[in-house]
């Protein structure tokens, strides 16, 4: 059944919009995921993309044209589908859309609505903000932090709050000036996108009814505050209710206490951070002594690494007692359940597994790390030898539609992150073009800004080959689920001490174990096996990467 694409908001004060380029025209086939056109807002020129398969049926705005929120962009469905009442539909739809001038003008946000009954009316010089589109695939936000608190005055690109998506958190700033009226989130809620967030207008102006009687599209929306962790034991069958969207303290091993809010954020300020980072502290470790427990400039100075653990103590439980905590789903979390079962069960995927003599690597990396300044760990040498490896394998560094496969010649490479959170995979651009340092000094950097949930979109998006290590971990060999829209994701174990054969006879070696998930619509065995035999040359010879 065909689809109407409409003129989508892409920023809070967003109006109308202009079609700079499109980059597909009517006949093409539609990926979910492929850019559609770049649309110029009252801000910037962003790429609009696809949420929707099939053909592109029609184009309602061409190049140059310029219309309001909501108007009919694009139309998508079935080739050869009948879409004359659509577009019959939409004319009738701008027709009853075109309001008197004057009438325009007295309306600042064009999709508020209020209930029939009141006769509320926004007042001069109040402005509405509501829950912004962070990312291409934001279906809902979490205030993370509040920066502003009702009363505070706001400037024109003050921050006014951390917004979690399904990828990132990010800092979301005013496009107003004026007094913080209203908060319609407290720091912990959750909410669909286009909600109440916020009220800015002049001082001492009541708002009380706006916010009461605020409505989207005609439906008020759901504030989705989180449901409050129980513990519940089978003795005396009460609960124990933790109120998850205040700062809450964590004990550690060695008695320090440390601040964080429900999802796992630290309150720390700028100057601190900037010290822990340059200083290489987790500032997960580090207690803070400023107001509701923010770590400041004075906790990373008198910060003793070895005198904190990160290790907290396991919660009492009375022998014999059922108990148990629940704890709400982050958005990132949600974001991985969707996309991983997406992946498993649409790609078929099927493993590989080799073993590599990691002799020759150990030796190269302690010759390379005896260089002044230079540090480089084996996943830095995986990577660049996947870099290598996937210029030699199109095919495995591919992406898989409906009616042609991408066969990348630029190579990208995720490297798998543990988050508190979940898992975030930021991207190494052009891996095969830089050097083992740079990769080193680039993982190093996106594992810091991973723990500190400051990775941008740009920098976990557009990867075409991942690998994901538990080595650290002591593991020796796993699978992984294929991070799609890549076509194979690399698995990589511990090197592992022990006997193996050389030369006819047993002998002292250090092994390590490798498994490739492959999406056989993209990958065969043999395209898969050729390209671990080419890894396995740069592996067990790394001095090859650097001719």
């Amino acid at each position: 059944m065909a689809e109407v694409i409409n003129m989508p908001r892409l920023s809070d004060t967003m109006e109308e919009g202009t079609v700079a380029t499109w980059l597909k025209k009517v006949g093409d086939r539609i990926e979910e995921g492929d850019i559609l056109a770049e649309i110029e807002t009252d801000k910037a020129t962003m790429e609009f993309e696809s949420f929707n398969e099939g053909t592109l049926l029609h184009i309602g705005i061409e190049e140059g044209a310029t219309a309001k929120v909501d108007t009919l962009l694009a139309i998508i469905g079935e080739e050869g589908e009948d879409i004359s009442a659509l577009l019959s539909a939409g004319a009738s739809v701008e027709e009853s859309d075109t309001i008197p001038e004057a009438e325009d003008e007295e309306k600042d946000i064009s999709d508020v609505d209020f209930d029939s009954g009141s006769n509320e009316e926004l007042p001069e010089g109040v402005t509405i903000v509501t829950m912004p589109r962070l990312s291409d695939t934001m279906e809902e936000g979490t205030v993370a932090t509040w920066l502003k608190k009702v009363g505070d005055e706001v400037e024109e690109g003050d921050i006014l709050a951390e917004i979690e998506t399904d990828k990132a958190t990010m800092e979301f700033e005013s496009f107003q000036s004026g007094i913080l009226l209203h908060v319609g989130l407290q720091e912990g809620d959750s909410a669909k996108v286009d909600a109440l967030l916020a009220i800015i207008g002049p001082k001492g102006t009541d708002v009380s009814g706006i916010a009461k009687n605020f409505k989207v599209g005609g439906d008020e929306p759901k504030k989705e505050s989180k449901p409050e962790p129980k513990a519940v034991t089978s003795s005396s069958n009460k609960e124990t209710k933790k109120e998850i969207s205040k700062p809450s303290t964590s004990v550690t091993s060695s008695g320090v206490e440390k601040s964080s809010t429900s999802n796992g954020r630290l309150f720390v300020s700028p100057l601190a951070k900037k010290m822990a980072e340059e200083k290489g502290i987790n500032l997960s470790q580090v207690s803070g002594s400023g107001e509701n427990g923010r770590i400041v400039k004075r906790d990373i100075e008198n910060f003793t690494p070895g005198a904190h653990s990160s290790a907290t103590v396991a919660k009492f439980v009375p022998s014999g007692q059922e108990d148990f905590d629940e704890v709400p789903n982050s958005n990132m979390r949600k974001a991985i359940a969707k996309n991983l079962a997406k992946s498993k069960f649409t790609a078929p995927h099927y493993y590989l597994n080799v073993e590599f003599d990691m002799e020759n690597a150990m030796a190269f990396r302690a010759q390379y790390n005896s260089l002044p300044d230079t540090k480089i760990s084996y996943n830095d040498m995986i990577v660049k030898a996947c870099a290598l490896a996937l210029r030699e394998h199109p095919q495995v560094n591919s992406r898989w539609f409906d009616d042609r496969m991408q066969l990348n010649n630029h190579v990208h490479i995720g490297v798998a992150v543990a988050v508190p959170d979940g898992l975030v995979v930021p991207v190494v651009k052009f891996a095969n073009e830089q050097s083992l340092t740079q990769i080193g000094a680039a993982v190093k950097e996106f594992a810091g800004k991973a723990r500190n949930k400051k990775l941008t979109l740009d920098e976990m998006e557009g990867s075409t080959f991942t690998i994901s290590n538990l080595g650290m971990f002591g593991i020796e060999s796993f699978t992984s689920i294929i991070n799609q829209p890549n076509s194979a994701i690399l698995s990589v174990g511990a090197i592992v001490s022990k006997p193996v054969v050389k030369g006819g006879q047993v002998v002292a070696g250090n092994t390590m174990k490798l498994t490739m998930a492959c999406d056989h619509r993209t990958v065969d065995g043999a395209t898969g096996a050729q390209f671990l035999q080419t890894l396995k040359g740069y592996i067990e010879n790394p001095v090859t990467m650097l001719v």
